[in-house]
């Protein structure tokens, strides 16, 4: 579990994914359309990647990926990034880390 809390605190928007993952390339892309480039660790490519997948649903993830951090802080999988950005409650969390978009 230390190790998520490390790269999950190292910048400001992290997904936990495997490279095969297509809700984990979704919410992504979600990210990159939004104006944030969030940095992603392939779990499935970590030699650690098994106990990360272990600590990352202690943590409380219904699903192991795509676990989706926003300054350091856990804001779940696909259904919660889906849900707080219906309700409008994503991109103020997301603002931080926002690049201008062109």
């Amino acid at each position: 579990m230390d190790k998520v809390m490390r790269l999950a605190s190292e910048k400001g928007v992290v997904i936990f994914s495997k490279s095969s993952c297509c809700l984990c390339y979704a919410v992504n892309i979600l990210f990159q359309e939004l104006g944030v480039s969030p940095t992603v660790h392939e779990i499935d490519q970590d030699p650690d990647g098994r106990e990360m997948e272990k600590a990352l649903l202690r943590m409380g993830c219904n699903a192991p990926v795509p676990a989706v951090f926003i300054g350091g802080k856990l804001v779940g999988s696909t259904n919660e990034v889906m849900s707080r950005h219906l309700s409008g409650s994503l991109i103020p969390l997301l603002k931080p880390y926002q690049q201008a978009l062109s």
